[in-house]
Protein backbone atom coordinates (compact mmCIF):
# COMPACT_ATOMS: atom_id res chain seq x y z
CA UNK A 1 0.00 0.00 0.00
CA UNK A 2 1.26 3.35 -1.22
CA UNK A 3 0.80 5.99 1.53
CA UNK A 4 0.75 10.09 1.12
CA UNK A 5 0.70 13.29 3.51
CA UNK A 6 -2.79 14.28 3.81
CA UNK A 7 -3.12 17.99 5.97
CA UNK A 8 -5.31 18.12 8.56
CA UNK A 9 -7.81 21.01 7.73
CA UNK A 10 -7.67 20.91 4.06
CA UNK A 11 -8.13 23.58 1.16
CA UNK A 12 -11.40 24.61 0.11
CA UNK A 13 -13.47 23.75 -3.00
CA UNK A 14 -16.28 22.92 -4.73
CA UNK A 15 -18.60 20.10 -5.86
CA UNK A 16 -20.53 20.90 -8.62
CA UNK A 17 -23.46 19.28 -10.81
CA UNK A 18 -24.54 19.63 -13.94
CA UNK A 19 -27.84 21.15 -13.49
CA UNK A 20 -25.99 24.23 -11.65
CA UNK A 21 -26.40 22.97 -7.61
CA UNK A 22 -22.97 23.40 -5.58
CA UNK A 23 -21.86 22.33 -2.70
CA UNK A 24 -18.96 23.94 -0.19
CA UNK A 25 -16.47 21.65 0.85
CA UNK A 26 -12.62 20.89 1.63
CA UNK A 27 -10.35 18.69 -0.28
CA UNK A 28 -8.04 17.26 2.29
CA UNK A 29 -4.58 16.72 0.87
CA UNK A 30 -3.37 18.62 -1.77
CA UNK A 31 -4.44 20.26 -4.83
CA UNK A 32 -7.67 18.16 -6.01
CA UNK A 33 -9.68 17.94 -9.19
CA UNK A 34 -12.21 15.14 -10.77
CA UNK A 35 -15.19 14.94 -13.10
CA UNK A 36 -16.84 11.93 -13.16
CA UNK A 37 -21.03 10.75 -12.39
CA UNK A 38 -21.74 12.03 -8.48
CA UNK A 39 -23.77 8.87 -7.19
CA UNK A 40 -24.52 7.93 -3.43
CA UNK A 41 -23.63 4.96 -1.70
CA UNK A 42 -26.21 4.35 1.89
CA UNK A 43 -23.66 1.84 3.41
CA UNK A 44 -22.05 2.73 6.93
CA UNK A 45 -18.84 0.29 6.54
CA UNK A 46 -17.17 -1.32 3.94
CA UNK A 47 -15.78 2.23 2.28
CA UNK A 48 -12.87 0.28 1.16
CA UNK A 49 -14.22 -2.01 -0.74
CA UNK A 50 -16.65 0.97 -2.41
CA UNK A 51 -13.27 2.65 -3.26
CA UNK A 52 -11.92 -0.44 -5.04
CA UNK A 53 -14.47 -2.02 -6.57
CA UNK A 54 -14.15 -1.48 -10.39
CA UNK A 55 -17.94 -0.95 -10.98
CA UNK A 56 -17.34 2.69 -9.86
CA UNK A 57 -14.88 3.75 -12.21
CA UNK A 58 -15.66 6.89 -13.79
CA UNK A 59 -18.10 8.03 -10.76
CA UNK A 60 -17.77 10.46 -7.77
CA UNK A 61 -18.90 8.64 -4.41
CA UNK A 62 -20.74 10.14 -2.30
CA UNK A 63 -21.28 8.38 1.38
CA UNK A 64 -24.67 8.92 2.94
CA UNK A 65 -23.07 8.05 6.54
CA UNK A 66 -22.35 11.19 8.17
CA UNK A 67 -18.66 9.48 9.58
CA UNK A 68 -16.41 7.73 7.28
CA UNK A 69 -13.00 6.55 8.11
CA UNK A 70 -13.28 4.87 11.61
CA UNK A 71 -10.80 1.96 10.77
CA UNK A 72 -8.65 3.42 8.51
CA UNK A 73 -7.54 0.91 5.79
CA UNK A 74 -5.67 -2.00 5.36
CA UNK A 75 -3.79 -4.24 2.39
CA UNK A 76 -6.53 -7.37 2.97
CA UNK A 77 -9.94 -5.46 2.20
CA UNK A 78 -9.04 -4.89 -1.27
CA UNK A 79 -11.94 -5.64 -4.61
CA UNK A 80 -9.31 -5.16 -7.24
CA UNK A 81 -5.57 -3.68 -6.96
CA UNK A 82 -6.61 0.29 -6.71
CA UNK A 83 -8.94 2.57 -5.97
CA UNK A 84 -11.02 2.71 -8.66
CA UNK A 85 -13.14 5.89 -8.19
CA UNK A 86 -12.51 9.07 -9.47
CA UNK A 87 -13.46 10.87 -6.39
CA UNK A 88 -14.43 10.34 -2.88
CA UNK A 89 -16.92 12.98 -0.71
CA UNK A 90 -17.65 12.42 2.56
CA UNK A 91 -19.37 14.70 5.39
CA UNK A 92 -16.50 14.12 8.45
CA UNK A 93 -13.60 12.23 7.73
CA UNK A 94 -11.65 10.58 10.95
CA UNK A 95 -8.06 11.21 10.58
CA UNK A 96 -6.65 8.60 13.23
CA UNK A 97 -8.31 5.14 12.67
CA UNK A 98 -9.02 3.28 15.22
CA UNK A 99 -8.67 -0.70 14.54
CA UNK A 100 -4.84 -2.86 14.91
CA UNK A 101 -5.61 -3.82 11.06
CA UNK A 102 -5.61 -0.31 9.79
CA UNK A 103 -1.98 0.29 7.84
CA UNK A 104 -3.23 4.14 6.63
CA UNK A 105 -5.91 6.71 7.16
CA UNK A 106 -8.19 6.56 5.06
CA UNK A 107 -7.08 10.44 3.60
CA UNK A 108 -3.50 8.94 3.77
CA UNK A 109 -4.72 5.74 1.79
CA UNK A 110 -6.70 8.47 -1.20
CA UNK A 111 -3.68 10.58 -0.94
CA UNK A 112 -1.30 7.35 -1.90
CA UNK A 113 -3.43 7.02 -5.23
CA UNK A 114 -4.11 10.62 -6.10
CA UNK A 115 -7.84 10.42 -5.66
CA UNK A 116 -9.33 13.41 -4.21
CA UNK A 117 -11.11 13.31 -1.12
CA UNK A 118 -13.56 15.73 -0.13
CA UNK A 119 -15.01 16.83 3.69
CA UNK A 120 -17.37 19.10 5.19
CA UNK A 121 -19.65 18.84 2.56
CA UNK A 122 -23.61 18.95 3.27
CA UNK A 123 -23.89 15.15 2.32
CA UNK A 124 -27.71 15.13 3.40
CA UNK A 125 -28.75 18.34 0.61
CA UNK A 126 -26.53 16.05 -1.52
CA UNK A 127 -27.99 12.79 -1.62
CA UNK A 128 -31.68 14.70 -1.78
CA UNK A 129 -31.07 16.24 -4.95
CA UNK A 130 -29.59 12.87 -6.25
CA UNK A 131 -32.63 11.25 -5.38
CA UNK A 132 -35.01 13.92 -6.71
CA UNK A 133 -32.87 14.97 -10.42
CA UNK A 134 -31.08 11.61 -10.57
CA UNK A 135 -27.43 10.85 -10.68
CA UNK A 136 -25.87 13.37 -12.64
CA UNK A 137 -22.49 14.60 -13.88
CA UNK A 138 -20.48 16.77 -11.24
CA UNK A 139 -16.93 17.74 -10.91
CA UNK A 140 -15.20 18.44 -7.63
CA UNK A 141 -12.19 21.00 -7.61
CA UNK A 142 -9.94 22.61 -5.09
CA UNK A 143 -7.98 24.54 -8.19
CA UNK A 144 -11.06 26.20 -10.10
CA UNK A 145 -12.58 28.98 -7.29
CA UNK A 146 -15.39 29.91 -9.82
CA UNK A 147 -18.50 27.51 -9.50
CA UNK A 148 -19.73 28.63 -12.50
CA UNK A 149 -16.27 27.82 -14.49
CA UNK A 150 -16.58 24.46 -12.80
CA UNK A 151 -20.01 24.00 -14.07
CA UNK A 152 -19.11 24.48 -17.57
CA UNK A 153 -16.30 21.66 -17.30
CA UNK A 154 -19.05 19.66 -16.10
CA UNK A 155 -21.44 19.87 -18.59
CA UNK A 156 -18.64 18.94 -21.37
CA UNK A 157 -17.45 16.00 -19.37
CA UNK A 158 -18.95 12.88 -21.54
CA UNK A 159 -22.23 10.74 -19.75
CA UNK A 160 -22.13 7.27 -19.23
CA UNK A 161 -24.76 6.56 -21.63
CA UNK A 162 -23.19 4.86 -24.58
CA UNK A 163 -19.70 4.13 -22.30
CA UNK A 164 -18.07 1.21 -22.51
CA UNK A 165 -15.93 1.05 -19.23
CA UNK A 166 -16.00 -2.10 -18.65
CA UNK A 167 -13.44 -3.13 -21.34
CA UNK A 168 -11.37 -0.52 -19.89
CA UNK A 169 -11.58 -1.99 -16.45
CA UNK A 170 -10.86 -5.28 -17.41
CA UNK A 171 -7.78 -7.00 -16.09
CA UNK A 172 -4.83 -8.93 -18.06
CA UNK A 173 -6.10 -12.46 -18.85
CA UNK A 174 -3.98 -14.64 -16.30
CA UNK A 175 -1.80 -17.69 -16.86
CA UNK A 176 -3.93 -20.93 -17.30
CA UNK A 177 -2.50 -22.45 -13.58
CA UNK A 178 -2.04 -26.26 -13.23
CA UNK A 179 -5.50 -27.29 -14.31
CA UNK A 180 -8.21 -28.88 -12.62
CA UNK A 181 -11.48 -31.07 -12.99
CA UNK A 182 -13.60 -27.51 -12.97
CA UNK A 183 -12.58 -24.95 -14.50
CA UNK A 184 -14.56 -21.64 -14.56
CA UNK A 185 -13.77 -18.80 -17.15
CA UNK A 186 -14.37 -15.55 -14.88
CA UNK A 187 -14.95 -13.22 -17.77
CA UNK A 188 -13.84 -9.91 -16.61
CA UNK A 189 -15.51 -5.94 -17.22
CA UNK A 190 -14.09 -5.01 -13.97
CA UNK A 191 -14.57 -8.33 -11.62
CA UNK A 192 -14.39 -7.75 -7.61
CA UNK A 193 -11.77 -10.17 -6.16
CA UNK A 194 -14.58 -12.10 -4.02
CA UNK A 195 -16.47 -13.38 -7.01
CA UNK A 196 -12.87 -15.56 -7.45
CA UNK A 197 -12.70 -16.53 -3.41
CA UNK A 198 -16.23 -17.36 -3.40
CA UNK A 199 -15.83 -19.81 -6.14
CA UNK A 200 -12.89 -21.17 -5.23
CA UNK A 201 -14.74 -21.82 -1.45
CA UNK A 202 -17.65 -23.40 -2.89
CA UNK A 203 -16.01 -26.17 -5.23
CA UNK A 204 -16.63 -29.81 -4.08
CA UNK A 205 -13.08 -30.41 -5.38
CA UNK A 206 -10.28 -28.62 -6.97
CA UNK A 207 -11.15 -25.80 -8.79
CA UNK A 208 -9.42 -23.66 -11.54
CA UNK A 209 -10.75 -19.63 -12.01
CA UNK A 210 -9.42 -18.32 -15.24
CA UNK A 211 -9.59 -14.25 -16.08
CA UNK A 212 -10.46 -13.52 -19.77
CA UNK A 213 -10.75 -10.01 -20.35
CA UNK A 214 -14.51 -9.17 -21.77
CA UNK A 215 -13.29 -8.66 -24.78
CA UNK A 216 -11.81 -11.90 -25.30
CA UNK A 217 -13.56 -13.72 -28.50
CA UNK A 218 -15.61 -16.69 -28.13
CA UNK A 219 -12.89 -18.77 -29.71
CA UNK A 220 -10.40 -17.89 -27.47
CA UNK A 221 -12.64 -18.53 -24.65
CA UNK A 222 -13.91 -22.15 -25.81
CA UNK A 223 -10.06 -23.39 -26.30
CA UNK A 224 -9.85 -22.94 -22.38
CA UNK A 225 -11.99 -26.12 -22.13
CA UNK A 226 -14.55 -24.32 -19.46
CA UNK A 227 -16.71 -26.07 -17.54
CA UNK A 228 -18.79 -22.90 -16.59
CA UNK A 229 -18.51 -19.32 -17.15
CA UNK A 230 -19.04 -16.22 -14.94
CA UNK A 231 -19.56 -12.87 -16.34
CA UNK A 232 -18.30 -10.36 -13.74
CA UNK A 233 -19.57 -7.08 -12.52
CA UNK A 234 -18.20 -4.22 -14.27
CA UNK A 235 -19.09 -0.21 -14.97
CA UNK A 236 -20.52 1.43 -17.72
CA UNK A 237 -22.91 1.50 -19.87
CA UNK A 238 -23.76 -2.79 -20.62
CA UNK A 239 -25.12 -2.10 -24.08
CA UNK A 240 -21.74 -0.54 -25.01
CA UNK A 241 -20.29 -3.90 -24.13
CA UNK A 242 -21.06 -5.64 -27.75
CA UNK A 243 -17.55 -8.26 -27.59
CA UNK A 244 -18.26 -9.50 -24.33
CA UNK A 245 -22.41 -9.74 -25.14
CA UNK A 246 -21.76 -11.67 -28.29
CA UNK A 247 -19.08 -13.87 -26.33
CA UNK A 248 -22.32 -14.12 -23.51
CA UNK A 249 -24.40 -15.06 -26.79
CA UNK A 250 -22.11 -17.73 -28.27
CA UNK A 251 -21.37 -19.72 -24.71
CA UNK A 252 -24.79 -19.61 -24.52
CA UNK A 253 -25.32 -21.35 -27.76
CA UNK A 254 -23.15 -24.08 -26.55
CA UNK A 255 -25.02 -24.33 -23.73
CA UNK A 256 -22.09 -23.61 -21.24
CA UNK A 257 -23.40 -23.01 -18.35
CA UNK A 258 -23.14 -19.11 -17.66
CA UNK A 259 -24.03 -16.91 -14.57
CA UNK A 260 -24.05 -13.58 -14.43
CA UNK A 261 -23.40 -10.74 -11.72
CA UNK A 262 -24.02 -7.29 -12.25
CA UNK A 263 -22.91 -5.94 -14.96
CA UNK A 264 -22.90 -9.92 -16.31
CA UNK A 265 -26.74 -10.03 -15.62
CA UNK A 266 -27.42 -6.87 -17.65
CA UNK A 267 -24.99 -8.54 -20.35
CA UNK A 268 -27.19 -11.97 -20.27
CA UNK A 269 -30.81 -10.25 -21.05
CA UNK A 270 -28.96 -8.29 -23.85
CA UNK A 271 -27.48 -11.57 -25.46
CA UNK A 272 -30.64 -12.82 -24.75
CA UNK A 273 -32.40 -10.26 -26.94
CA UNK A 274 -32.90 -8.05 -24.29
CA UNK A 275 -32.54 -4.41 -23.17
CA UNK A 276 -30.77 -2.09 -20.75
CA UNK A 277 -31.97 1.12 -19.64
CA UNK A 278 -30.34 4.15 -17.15
CA UNK A 279 -31.63 4.69 -14.00
CA UNK A 280 -32.64 7.81 -12.44
CA UNK A 281 -30.17 7.20 -9.40
CA UNK A 282 -29.24 3.62 -9.20
CA UNK A 283 -28.89 1.12 -6.41
CA UNK A 284 -25.98 1.86 -4.33
CA UNK A 285 -25.32 0.10 -0.88
CA UNK A 286 -25.40 -2.94 1.64
CA UNK A 287 -29.26 -2.54 2.69
CA UNK A 288 -31.25 -3.27 -0.25
CA UNK A 289 -33.94 -5.43 -0.01
CA UNK A 290 -35.00 -8.25 -2.56
CA UNK A 291 -37.57 -11.31 -2.83
CA UNK A 292 -36.66 -14.70 -4.30
CA UNK A 293 -39.60 -15.57 -6.37
CA UNK A 294 -39.39 -18.95 -5.73
CA UNK A 295 -39.06 -19.16 -2.33
CA UNK A 296 -40.81 -15.50 -0.76
CA UNK A 297 -37.39 -15.21 1.41
CA UNK A 298 -36.61 -11.72 1.33
CA UNK A 299 -32.71 -10.87 1.41
CA UNK A 300 -30.93 -7.96 2.24
CA UNK A 301 -27.76 -7.49 -0.46
CA UNK A 302 -25.24 -5.51 -1.61
CA UNK A 303 -25.88 -3.47 -4.45
CA UNK A 304 -23.90 -0.99 -7.12
CA UNK A 305 -25.53 -0.49 -10.53
CA UNK A 306 -26.91 2.71 -12.44
CA UNK A 307 -27.91 0.22 -15.49
CA UNK A 308 -31.22 -2.10 -15.40
CA UNK A 309 -32.90 -4.39 -17.52
CA UNK A 310 -36.13 -4.05 -19.27
CA UNK A 311 -38.51 -6.42 -18.48
CA UNK A 312 -41.23 -6.38 -20.92
CA UNK A 313 -37.58 -6.67 -23.61
CA UNK A 314 -37.63 -10.11 -22.84
CA UNK A 315 -41.74 -10.35 -22.67
CA UNK A 316 -42.31 -10.43 -19.22
CA UNK A 317 -45.34 -8.49 -18.44
CA UNK A 318 -44.09 -6.47 -15.75
CA UNK A 319 -42.95 -2.68 -15.07
CA UNK A 320 -40.73 -1.44 -12.25
CA UNK A 321 -41.52 2.24 -10.88
CA UNK A 322 -38.09 3.79 -11.24
CA UNK A 323 -38.70 6.86 -12.55
CA UNK A 324 -36.13 5.94 -15.60
CA UNK A 325 -38.00 2.87 -16.78
CA UNK A 326 -39.60 3.63 -20.54
CA UNK A 327 -41.08 0.29 -21.61
CA UNK A 328 -39.93 -1.36 -24.64
CA UNK A 329 -43.32 -2.97 -25.14
CA UNK A 330 -46.01 -1.40 -23.05
CA UNK A 331 -49.22 -3.18 -24.45
CA UNK A 332 -47.80 -6.32 -22.18
CA UNK A 333 -47.55 -4.61 -19.09
CA UNK A 334 -49.68 -6.20 -16.60
CA UNK A 335 -49.41 -3.66 -14.05
CA UNK A 336 -49.61 -0.57 -16.24
CA UNK A 337 -52.28 0.69 -14.17
CA UNK A 338 -50.41 1.34 -10.72
CA UNK A 339 -51.37 2.39 -7.68
CA UNK A 340 -49.81 5.73 -6.36
CA UNK A 341 -46.42 5.25 -4.89
CA UNK A 342 -47.95 6.05 -1.19
CA UNK A 343 -50.86 2.71 -1.47
CA UNK A 344 -48.96 -0.03 0.35
CA UNK A 345 -45.65 -1.37 -0.03
CA UNK A 346 -43.93 -3.37 -2.63
CA UNK A 347 -44.01 -5.75 -1.38
CA UNK A 348 -48.04 -5.45 -1.33
CA UNK A 349 -47.37 -4.70 -5.26
CA UNK A 350 -45.34 -7.78 -6.27
CA UNK A 351 -47.11 -10.44 -7.95
CA UNK A 352 -47.59 -13.46 -6.79
CA UNK A 353 -47.76 -15.50 -9.96
CA UNK A 354 -44.22 -16.32 -11.83
CA UNK A 355 -43.42 -13.60 -14.32
CA UNK A 356 -42.47 -15.35 -17.52
CA UNK A 357 -41.02 -14.37 -20.34
CA UNK A 358 -39.23 -15.03 -23.95
CA UNK A 359 -35.71 -14.27 -25.83
CA UNK A 360 -36.17 -12.77 -28.63
CA UNK A 361 -33.43 -14.54 -30.35
CA UNK A 362 -34.80 -17.95 -30.21
CA UNK A 363 -33.26 -19.09 -26.44
CA UNK A 364 -36.35 -20.09 -24.88
CA UNK A 365 -38.28 -18.94 -21.89
CA UNK A 366 -36.94 -16.90 -19.31
CA UNK A 367 -37.96 -16.01 -15.44
CA UNK A 368 -37.55 -13.77 -13.37
CA UNK A 369 -36.40 -14.95 -10.14
CA UNK A 370 -35.71 -11.81 -8.64
CA UNK A 371 -37.69 -8.56 -7.80
CA UNK A 372 -36.31 -5.44 -5.86
CA UNK A 373 -38.36 -4.51 -2.78
CA UNK A 374 -37.29 -0.67 -3.53
CA UNK A 375 -38.85 0.20 -6.26
CA UNK A 376 -39.61 -3.55 -8.08
CA UNK A 377 -37.25 -3.26 -10.49
CA UNK A 378 -35.64 -6.57 -11.94
CA UNK A 379 -32.77 -8.16 -10.13
CA UNK A 380 -32.55 -11.64 -11.00
CA UNK A 381 -32.99 -14.24 -14.22
CA UNK A 382 -33.01 -17.89 -15.36
CA UNK A 383 -32.91 -19.45 -18.99
CA UNK A 384 -35.41 -22.16 -18.05
CA UNK A 385 -34.54 -24.40 -21.60
CA UNK A 386 -30.22 -23.95 -20.81
CA UNK A 387 -27.95 -23.94 -18.11
CA UNK A 388 -28.00 -19.94 -17.39
CA UNK A 389 -28.83 -17.46 -14.38
CA UNK A 390 -28.14 -14.65 -13.37
CA UNK A 391 -28.84 -11.30 -10.33
CA UNK A 392 -28.13 -7.81 -10.50
CA UNK A 393 -26.99 -7.47 -7.27
CA UNK A 394 -23.60 -9.04 -5.51
CA UNK A 395 -23.87 -12.47 -3.76
CA UNK A 396 -20.19 -11.92 -2.93
CA UNK A 397 -20.94 -9.27 -1.04
CA UNK A 398 -17.46 -6.88 -0.05
CA UNK A 399 -19.14 -5.33 1.45
CA UNK A 400 -22.85 -6.04 3.02
CA UNK A 401 -24.75 -8.82 4.27
CA UNK A 402 -24.43 -12.98 3.09
CA UNK A 403 -27.50 -13.71 2.46
CA UNK A 404 -27.20 -14.44 -1.30
CA UNK A 405 -24.17 -16.38 -0.92
CA UNK A 406 -26.22 -19.33 -2.41
CA UNK A 407 -26.19 -18.19 -6.07
CA UNK A 408 -22.75 -19.37 -6.27
CA UNK A 409 -24.06 -22.76 -5.20
CA UNK A 410 -26.87 -22.78 -7.57
CA UNK A 411 -24.12 -22.01 -10.50
CA UNK A 412 -21.98 -24.58 -8.91
CA UNK A 413 -24.50 -27.11 -9.27
CA UNK A 414 -25.23 -26.38 -13.08
CA UNK A 415 -21.71 -26.98 -14.01
CA UNK A 416 -21.59 -30.46 -11.67
CA UNK A 417 -18.84 -28.57 -9.05
CA UNK A 418 -21.30 -28.17 -5.80
CA UNK A 419 -20.00 -29.38 -2.54
CA UNK A 420 -22.11 -32.73 -1.54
Amino acid sequence: MTTGGAGPIGRSCWLVLEDGSSFPGRSIGGPAEAFGEVVFNTSMTGYQEVLTDPSYRGQIVVMTYPEIGIYGANDDDVESGAIQVAGFAVHRVVRTPSNHRATASLPEYLAGWDVPLVEGIDTRALTRRLRSRGAMRGGISSVERDPSRLLARVRAHPSLVGLDLATEAAAPSGPNGPGAAVRIVLVDGGAKDGIERELARRASGPVEVVRVRCDATPDEVLALGPSGAVVSNGPGDPAAVAGAIELVRALLGWRIPVAGICLGHQLLALALGGTTYKMAFGHRGSNHPVRDAATGRVMITSQNHGFAVDPTSLGVPWAPLDRGFVPRRPEIVANADRPPRDAGTMADRLPSDRLLGESPLGFGPVEVTHLSLNDGTLEGLQLLDGPALSVQFHPEASPGPHDAVGFFDAFLALVGGRRG
